[in-house]
């Protein structure tokens, strides 16, 4: 710690520049903002801490959903793609550029789909006061909007964070409803989003969106390298104040504590939702249409249960919408994976998707001890494009939230490419699909096959002979053709089975698979869900 701080001094001494910001202890009215200084607010500092911010969301919650009255102006409601993306913050205006921190925010302006403003202040010895929107903090040359027509109609849509390490680069960003990302030193990759709340997700009704409508910005000490924000969250079934303490590093983490006010009852409450984003792979090539040979920004979710079991649930693009529930007591933690990081894999040179990070979810004790009994939910949706985002994986507790309840739920989020936790066992390296049978043998009935490769662990120390067993189980139907042997060139074991309907159903298959010698287990366990084709597809795959 010392070493990293000592470090951390250097750089930022290194780093100080010139740009300036206006200092928030003044409370005279701002003039016209010179270059290098950010208007700030004009009224009296406002005593802030966590609890008067809880207070405020409980309040919210005590009376009637107000919607937004903010309406972003007509002209920039209509901007294109380009001309929006135009607009940019102007850097010699960055909070906190000027005072030698370790961290600098600049802001998003509001327009085309962020249509929503939201309030920012910064926090100085429990005081904050508000950062006022004025449009000679961007550049707008490209846009062609007038900045004089945006005064005092316009305002910010989120916020970018940028670290000490590179200036040039973002190390989280928040934008859109409750909507956030962040990367790893690693590789600097943006790749899947997290919220901060999701309300109703995968039902056939409109799923409500909470946004956060406000953010303080606790201003960091000289020598600090974790930064800390407050947001209040606000929609028509629950309100909610949260804190977040954000540590850049090779892997970026973010301590959360959220306290959660229900207006009503509330039928599927996600916590800790995260976003991604599964076109196909190599398990599931339904959709593979692309010179690519894989795309996805997340390949597996993978489980940590209160019980101490590895789970990895590879991902897939469905033809239909699937909901899955994993049920659990207490969780140690769950994430969206990107485990195989092989450019080769996926030969995209453009967005790099063996670079997108990982984010895993440690839930962190309260005053009520874990979390509790719930699920981690899983959601798949159908997709034709990479653009779309089709993946969420949440934890959704057993207890319906109530009008009137205050819920706390504390975690830590891990973004980058390598993860604190992982199983002691073996873990999944790959899973590939493909039509069953014998090779060389004519079929006489529809089956399919799967070959999963499993390294790590103990396996590769094993003797070439020793008895390795593949344990199958399947919700419905059979398997054959089982076996499991060891591959030299990944130093690890492939398991191979085919699964055979035996009945027309196309209801989907719920598929587990580990690796044992002598009864101990060997791998962590492997979970599938497959959907079989239509009884006239498999006909015409014979």
């Amino acid at each position: 710690m010392i070493a990293r701080r000592a470090l951390l001094k250097s750089a930022l001494s290194l780093a100080a520049g010139s740009v300036g910001f206006a200092d928030l202890s003044s409370a005279a009215p701002p003039s016209t903002p010179a270059a290098g200084q950010l208007v700030t607010g004009n009224g009296p500092a406002q005593p802030f801490d966590f609890a008067w911010l809880k207070g405020q969301a409980h309040y919210l919650a005590s009376n009637a959903y107000q919607e937004s009255k903010d309406a972003v102006p007509p002209a920039m409601a209509k901007l294109g793609y380009d001309q929006y993306q135009s607009i940019r913050f102007r850097g010699d205006h960055s909070l906190w550029g000027d005072m030698g921190l370790a961290f600098r925010l600049q802001f998003f302006h509001v327009g085309r789909t962020f249509n929503q403003p939201v309030h920012l202040f910064e926090v100085l010895e429990g005081q904050a006061r508000e950062i006022i929107y004025d449009p000679a903090m961007f550049e707008w040359d490209k846009s062609g909007i007038d900045p004089a027509t945006m005064k005092d109609h316009a305002g910010f849509a989120g916020f970018r964070v940028q670290f000490v390490t590179n200036w040039r680069a973002d190390v989280a960003a928040f934008l859109g409803a409750s909507y956030f990302r962040a990367v790893g030193g690693d590789t600097r990759q943006y790749g899947l989003s997290a919220r901060a709340l999701a309300v109703d997700t995968a039902f056939p009704r409109p799923e409500e969106f909470p946004r956060f409508t406000s953010f303080w910005f606790e201003r960091p000490a000289k020598d600090s390298g974790t930064m800390t924000l407050y947001a209040l969250l606000d929609s028509p079934s629950i309100a909610g104040a949260l804190r977040m303490q954000i540590s850049p590093g090779g892997t970026l983490t973010m301590n959360v504590d959220s306290a959660l006010y229900p207006r009503k009852p509330i039928e599927r409450l996600g916590i800790a939702p995260l976003t991604s984003m599964f076109f196909y792979g190599e398990n599931d090539r339904r959709g593979a249409n692309d010179w690519r040979p894989e795309i996805h920004d997340s390949d597996g979710l993978s489980m940590w249960t209160g019980a101490g079991e590895w789970i990895w649930r590879p991902l897939i693009n469905p033809a239909q919408l699937h909901l899955n529930s994993y049920f659990d007591d207490n969780p140690r933690g769950f994430g969206l994976l990107q485990r195989d990081r092989n450019f080769d894999h996926y030969q995209d040179d453009g967005v790099y998707y063996d670079k997108r990070p990982s984010l895993w979810i440690e839930p962190r004790a309260g005053p009520n001890g874990g979390w509790g009994k719930g699920a981690v939910q899983l959601v798949e949706i159908p997709t034709i494009d990479e653009t779309f985002d089709n993946i969420v994986a949440f934890w959704n507790p057993s207890d319906k939230p109530k009008a009137g309840q205050e819920l706390l739920f504390s975690y830590r989020m891990y973004w980058g490419t390598r993860m604190p936790y992982g199983s002691p066992l073996a873990q999944t390296l790959a899973t590939r699909t493909g039509i069953g049978g014998t090779v060389g043998v004519k079929r006489t009935y529809y089956s399919w096959h799967f070959a999963v490769d499993f390294a790590g662990g103990e396996l590769g120390a094993l003797a070439k002979d020793a008895p390795v067993e593949a344990v199958i189980t399947t919700s419905r139907g059979q398997t054959e053709h089982v076996t499991a042997h060891y591959v030299g060139e990944f130093n690890g074991y492939r398991a191979l089975f085919d699964v055979r309907p035996t009945d027309d159903s196309m209801e989907p298959f719920d598929l587990r698979l580990y690796l044992r010698v002598e009864g101990r287990p060997l791998t962590e366990t492997w979970i599938y869900q497959w959907t079989p084709p239509s009884p006239k597809e498999r006909k015409q795959a014979l």
